[in-house]
């Protein structure tokens, strides 16, 4: 089966989910190829990957170009022949589908619904985008039942699916405190001191703001808080932080820094399911989130007390990360358990095998014509 995903220019996450799913899907035997934009990080990535991969010159915003990205859409799609056409967030989203118009199977997901990410008419023009895609989306897939219910409750009529974001456990396993001081050691990080890591594009979304409005507040002792990342907001941040907080810059692999965190903090003010807690949970790290969408799906049965506060709460944060830096028992404990339900629940090879079984859903839906697909 050929697939061909449409994606926008992305970073972090995106480009993870996308990367991890096409190597899961060429070693499964699907045959994925990937039109992205040829300047950005994720055409290497999934060129190396083993998917194949072509230039289709996208951008994020709305504009003048969306009759142009349309047009390269639909040449894509008439010289690959894919059997499904899978779309990547809001612009990959709506230009794919106004591309494809329905007569072949498509899969629109979202990865974090656009209108959140805006505010006044922008928003309302999103909203406006999403309502009138869906008519040609088979599916709109969505990583957590909170992004499926924010659609909803957004009223867009869609045909649904649910499928969790999935993570390499063969790269993400687990680390111990040998595993700790060596990643300190590579990183030049002391042995000691409690060291909170935040891995996430510098950006409103993630709210590292909050974040460091929180520390100020906090009396952390020797702890040390590190953010890993690049992004927008950068310079805003570097001039509002304390002069002990440390900016990794971007990293192409977060590993080593999760192995060397005593715990990891993400203050998102949206999300669909962040990647980063599912892969520090996997190397047995504690993680501190906000309620927002996918985060309580994400961590373990009973940990909401501990490690969930609310968005765009600096105080909230400020006590949860405290109780968590002065308790090594607690650390150990929640490590523990999140390392043991990341690895039972959010296995990348999992993800991609329900992916599969969508798209042969959508290729052999019982009682459909060609006739109904094309006249759609």
């Amino acid at each position: 089966m050929k697939i061909l995903h449409l994606v926008q220019p992305v970073e972090g996450g995106v480009a993870r989910v996308v990367v991890d799913l096409v190597r899961a899907q060429v070693r499964a035997g699907l045959r994925p190829v990937v039109a992205c934009p040829p300047d950005g990080p994720l055409a290497a990535r999934a060129s190396a990957a083993g998917a194949e991969v072509h230039d289709w010159r996208a951008v994020r915003d709305p504009g003048p170009g969306l009759a142009r990205e349309i047009a390269g859409a639909r040449s894509l799609v008439r010289e690959h022949r894919p059997q499904v056409v899978h779309a990547h967030s809001a612009k990959a989203g709506l230009a794919g589908r106004m591309a494809v118009r329905g007569r072949i199977p498509t899969v629109f997901q979202p990865h974090a619904w656009s209108f959140e990410a805006v505010r006044g008419g922008t928003a309302c023009t999103a909203l406006k985008w999403e309502r009138f895609g869906t008519r040609w989306a088979d599916r709109v897939l969505c990583v957590s039942a909170s992004e499926r219910l924010a659609g909803e409750r957004a009223g867009i009529a869609a045909r649904w699916s649910v499928i969790h974001n999935g993570i390499d456990l063969a790269h993400f396993r687990p680390a111990g405190p040998r595993d700790r001081a060596a990643a300190r050691a590579a990183l030049g990080l002391p042995d000691g001191p409690p060291l909170l890591v935040c891995v996430g594009r510098l950006s409103q979304q993630k709210g590292q703001d909050v974040l460091l409005e929180a520390w100020r507040t906090m009396r952390p002792g020797a702890a040390r808080l590190a953010l890993v990342g690049s992004g927008p907001e950068e310079a805003r941040l570097r001039e509002a932080a304390p002069a002990d907080v440390l900016f990794a810059g971007a990293a192409d692999d977060v590993r080593p820094w999760i192995h060397a965190a005593d715990a990891l903090v993400l203050p998102s003010r949206w999300e669909g399911m962040a990647l980063a807690p599912l892969e520090a949970m996997a190397c047995g790290r504690p993680v501190v989130m906000t309620n927002v969408a996918g985060a309580r799906e994400s961590l373990p049965p009973g940990q909401d007390a501990h490690c969930l506060v609310p968005p765009d709460d600096p105080a909230a944060l400020a006590a949860a990360l405290t109780a968590l830096l002065s308790d090594p028992a607690l650390r150990t404990r929640l490590g523990l358990a999140a390392q043991f339900h990341a690895r039972a629940v959010f296995d990348v090879r999992r993800t991609a095998a329900e992916v599969t079984r969508l798209y042969q859903e959508l290729v052999h839906p019982s009682g459909t014509t060609t006739r109904e697909r094309t006249e759609r």
